[in-house]
């Protein structure tokens, strides 16, 4: 909840100007209200367009709440879901988000479907029990041919905002661990395919050192997408 729709624009403007790279994809997931104009300002661009959440249902009485016509309207392709504010400030269940990944998919929107899990649950050893719970019930009632479009992101909510750090290693090891289970539940195929980035302070910093490690495919940024220069640098590294 940052920008407002003329603070996106300037924000917008200055990554299409300072995003060289053209071997990679990049996604911007501006804020409701800031969809539109965005959508005007990347056009042309190599830069794509991604929503933050929406609902499950294409319209009805549900006050407040975004239907993925209103996404596919504007132009967006990707739209995130579950990510740990949702869950966590918003109780969103892993039910909820299964519906809303579905219906992402049914509109031929990219699903980024997160998971990950806090501290309390990393320091009683139940990591892989938690991300195992999240991606399954996420995943259910999938297909194969879902899978091409589909994004996962890994976000240790343990290392956000409590002064303690995921290090490399602790993020590729879960994010391998979250390709095995993609493949027992896909195949091999599909696991090696699927896109699976790293949320986690990702910083200009730590984006090299990161996307040397094998499993990770990317990254979904925090809090360093704020700022044109240093959201800038982590697409060029």
């Amino acid at each position: 909840m940052h920008n407002t729709i003329s603070e996106a624009r300037e924000l917008i403007e200055a990554l299409v100007s300072l995003i060289e790279k053209k071997d990679r994809e990049i996604i911007v997931c501006p804020s409701f209200v800031c969809l539109s104009e965005a959508s005007k300002l990347l056009k042309g661009s190599d830069i794509a367009l991604g929503a933050q959440n929406m609902y499950y249902e294409d319209k009805g009485a549900y006050t407040g709440e975004v239907s993925p016509l209103f996404l596919k309207d504007v132009g967006v392709c990707y739209v995130i879901l579950g990510h740990s504010e949702r869950r966590h400030i918003f109780g969103e269940s892993n039910e909820l988000i299964n519906k809303k990944v579905k219906a992402a998919l049914k509109h031929g929107l990219s699903p980024i479907l997160c998971v990950g899990e806090t501290l309390d649950e990393r320091e009683n050893n139940i990591t892989y029990e938690i991300i195992e719970t999240q991606l399954y019930e996420g995943l259910a009632g999938l297909e194969n041919e879902n899978m091409a479009k589909l994004v996962i992101a890994y976000e240790p909510v343990w290392a956000i905002g409590t002064g303690k750090t995921a290090t490399k290693e602790d993020a590729n090891e879960v994010i391998g661990y979250i390709r095995r289970l993609l493949s027992e539940k896909f195949g091999n195929e599909i696991a090696s395919g699927t896109r699976i980035l790293y949320g986690g302070s990702v910083k200009p910093d730590n984006i090299k050192e990161l996307m040397m490690m094998k499993e990770i495919d990317g990254a979904l940024v925090g809090g360093a997408s704020l700022k044109a220069e240093d959201f800038s640098k982590i697409a060029n590294y």
